[in-house]
């Protein structure tokens, strides 16, 4: 019982409150779409966007993990032999840099995890 109480604790959580930093990662692409692959992140870094432009053609995109002083930075980047500007835009929470939910929660993943407590809860 203890242990299910503990890991309703744990899952109750905001994941940002546990010491680990989760950002979206995403190469760089052309694509509108980038929905990214879940990964971890240093303590001295944060989640970020870049975007790209190249004059007279189209935007590039990814997402990840950067160094804090490279936030806000705007970089010359080659992606499919075009030099594009991409600048990163930096964001301080927990999986902050993923598409928004259409609650526009910022706790990502919060309600299915309470949902799964507790229902472990109940079969302790």
């Amino acid at each position: 019982m203890v242990l299910g109480w503990l890991l309703f604790l744990v899952m109750a959580l905001p994941s940002g409150t546990m010491g680990i930093k989760s950002c979206m990662f995403c190469e760089l692409t052309d694509s509108l779409n980038c929905p990214g692959i879940l990964m971890s992140c240093g303590d001295d870094e944060d989640c970020f966007t870049g975007q790209g432009t190249a004059p007279g053609i189209g935007s590039i995109t990814n997402k990840g993990c950067v160094t804090s002083s490279s936030c806000g930075r705007q970089e010359p980047v080659t992606y499919q032999g075009v030099t594009y500007s991409l600048t990163s835009t930096c964001c301080y929470g927990d999986l902050c840099n993923s598409a928004p939910d259409p609650a526009g929660s910022r706790m990502v993943g919060t309600p299915t995890g309470l949902a799964l407590s507790v229902l472990l809860l109940r079969w302790l």
